[in-house]
């Protein structure tokens, strides 16, 4: 196996006027660049054979040119470990444009890449300001009865005015898209009548998805499909509002070992995909297969497949699917200093990127959350854990036997910035905070149901985690019980008040500030319908709870002391370490014994910010994680005066008359409750 040569151009769709093609593959005999009639593709209008140099196959010709219509066809060595077969046609692993023919025929397409970003700039908002909002490119629009039919549901939506403004409206400064790149289906969904809905079956990691362009841009072709998603990126950022991609280079869509042949395996199966020499695959992904990133080929088409987007389509960051699979070395372990990791953290077209790590798979010593180093981000599953039991489980358990589980402890670092997992030099931003995403309950279902109900998936109800941490507050699923859902919103507002208002980078589950039901899926991967999609028809509750998102999300941006980036000190605020002190319900510095003390469930914060140019901003947020009243006492403090109530998650909706406070007043709690002070 040859070292890769980032500066080695490859495909052709990344410089198309330089009439040359280039693709990668160690094992090959003989590779053919065969030009396809765009209006007949079975028809071959002519074969170029490429020529051998290392590991590179490549060729100059005047027709390989912008729109060109082509594939390729490789020959190779029988075994186990090959997978050639030079009667298909193949897709270009560096295609920037791919038209589907039929469920097991594809084409690729030399795009026009030309584009008038209008002189658009990317929004470059701070991390530390970022609030990220997780939707599905297709369901986030495909109900909005305010868009014209053909634009539900397609990249052209996105960019619409009515989506920007339901984005502005509740504060979002980036959408982070589900998976973008050409997608396909597995043939055991489609033989089921399903589809993969969420997209992580990722077939080639240069073009975009087709299905979700309108059906004018489809019948236009691969140019127009670019041109659609580029409009969209262009008007999000003309609104201030970033693009990230969840992109999935762990696997690809060709499956294991009886999978079909679409590109990488026809090209060079045992080059690109993690084997043994039986030809089985090292699967850490749970997909049927894992790329082999110990080779540098694989390491080289995943940087410019990143480069390309990020400058191709203005794209603003990433979030990278199953990360530890990256990140694995020859012997198929995690390596923090792997030559992937090394070259996303000092390539300079990433270098404003935001890099967000999901940082674990399934492989052998797969959980590796707190193990990336910098300038990663991770997403932080012990966040979601920690707050899901305390707002949910623990209530659930002192309900049913007087007592609770856990104390204050644990959540105190959660809202502080998990310094017991991430602790670099990003500070609490090295943390990506959620309660829910797109797998596992949205936030609804997760106060609404004590288990999952996958049966639509037509797997029995056996796919989806058992282990949730949910709370139905009393009835399973739907009710008319006033009680019952009074419960539930008052558990939605403290879930995402506790997120909006933890240190660290807040991510959001589209549909979850409106009260989106999935009906108790927790694994609607092939629900491609109203299960899924953004619900736009809203109940008063659901205006409500948009409404209250609205507001916490203005009390965040307005107040740097509820988002602190750094780990803060005790002490006293200094430009670049807040002020954070933790006190109990009595207004005194919360003593040791009550830190671990489960029945303790009362948690105060003051939060002191001082910025560089000597502004103070000065918050305090009480929590109460029980369902019993209580009055509390406000604590004294050098730095203040007076308390100023900005929001009561008591109250269901965004109309919070301000009450204002002296140090040491007594101030009422009601049970399960979040109060968000201000003080000067």
């Amino acid at each position: 196996m040859t070292s890769a040569d980032s500066r080695q151009p490859l495909g052709l769709g990344v410089d198309p006027e330089a009439n040359r093609v280039s693709v990668y593959s160690a094992t090959a005999e003989s590779i053919d660049f065969v030009i396809l009639d765009q209006n007949e593709p079975s028809t071959e209008l002519a074969r170029i054979a490429l020529n051998r140099e290392g590991d590179v196959w490549s060729a100059t010709d005047s027709r390989i040119v912008t729109g060109v219509h082509y594939a390729f066809r490789a020959a190779g060595p029988e075994g186990p470990r090959h997978g050639f077969n030079p009667t298909i046609d193949l897709i270009d692993p560096y295609a920037t444009g791919v038209v589907r023919e039929g469920p097991r025929d594809f084409h690729c397409v030399a795009i026009d890449r030309s584009f008038d970003w209008q002189g658009v700039d990317k929004p470059a908002t701070p991390l530390a300001e970022t609030i990220i909002y997780e939707a599905h490119a297709r369901g986030l629009t495909r109900s909005n009865a305010s868009l014209p039919d053909e634009l539900r549901g397609t990249y052209a939506a996105l960019g619409h005015e009515s989506t920007i403004a339901h984005l502005k409206k509740i504060g979002i400064t980036a959408v982070e898209l589900l998976p973008i790149q050409a997608i396909i289906s597995e043939p055991r969904l489609i033989n089921m009548g399903l589809i993969n809905y969420w997209g992580y079956n990722t077939i080639n990691f240069f073009t975009p998805h087709h299905r979700y362009a309108t059906p004018g841009a489809i019948a236009a072709g691969p140019d127009a499909i670019a041109r659609e998603l580029k409009t969209a990126i262009r008007e999000l950022h003309r609104a201030g509002i970033e693009v990230i991609m969840d992109v999935v280079y762990n696997h690809s869509a060709e499956g294991g070992y009886l999978g079909l042949t679409h590109s990488y395996r026809g090209i060079d199966n045992s080059s690109y995909y993690r084997m043994d020499d039986a030809g089985n695959y090292h699967d850490t992904t749970g997909c049927g297969n894992s790329f082999n990133f110990a080779n540098p080929w694989v390491v080289k088409m995943t940087m410019d497949s990143l480069r390309y987007w990020t400058t191709e389509y203005q794209i603003d960051g990433f979030r990278f699917d199953l990360a530890t699979t990256l990140a694995r070395d020859a012997g198929n372990q995690y390596d923090p200093n792997h030559p992937l990791l090394q070259q996303l953290a000092s390539d300079p077209v990433l270098a404003e990127s935001k890099l967000i790590m999901e940082p674990w798979d399934v492989g052998l010593g797969g959980w590796q959350t707190g193990n990336f180093p910098d300038p990663f981000s991770e997403w932080n599953d012990r966040y979601r854990d920690s707050v899901r039991r305390f707002w949910l489980t623990d209530i659930s358990s002192a309900r049913d036997s007087g007592t609770h589980h856990n104390g204050v402890a644990d959540l105190a670092t959660r809202l502080a910035g998990s310094k017991d997992i991430v602790h670099g030099p990003l500070g609490t931003l090295g943390t990506v905070n959620f309660i829910t995403a797109h797998d596992g309950f949205n936030l609804h279902d997760l106060v609404s149901y004590n288990v999952k109900h996958n049966q639509a998936n037509g797997e029995s109800n056996r796919d989806g985690n058992n282990n949730n941490f949910s709370f139905n507050h009393g009835e399973e699923g739907n009710t008319s019980d006033h009680e019952v859902n009074a419960s539930r919103q008052k558990a939605e507002r403290n879930l995402l008040a506790t997120l909006m208002f933890s240190a660290g980078v807040p991510m959001f589950t589209a549909g979850d500030e409106r009260g989106k039901t999935q009906k108790g899926n927790n694994n609607a991967y092939c629900q491609d319908n109203i299960l899924s999609w953004l619900n736009w028809e809203l109940t008063a509750a659901d205006r409500d709870l948009e409404d209250t998102f609205a507001l916490i999300a203005s009390i965040r941006k307005a107040n740097p002391s509820l988002r602190s980036p750094n780990f803060g000190n005790f002490d006293e605020p200094i430009p670049g370490s807040d002020m954070i002190k933790w006190y109990n319900a009595d207004g005194e510095i919360m003593p040791a014994e009550q830190w671990d003390n489960p029945e303790n469930r009362t948690l105060v914060r003051l939060a002191v910010n001082l910025d560089q140019e000597g502004r103070k901003n000065v918050t305090l947020m009480v929590i109460h994680g029980a369902e019993r009243e209580i009055s509390i006492s406000l604590p004294e403090s050098e730095y203040l005066t007076e308390y100023e109530l900005l929001w009561n998650s008591e109250l269901s909706g965004p109309d919070q008359p301000l009450k204002s406070f002296k140090p040491n007043d007594k101030v009422t709690v009601s049970d399960s409750a979040i109060l968000v002070f201000s003080a000067k």
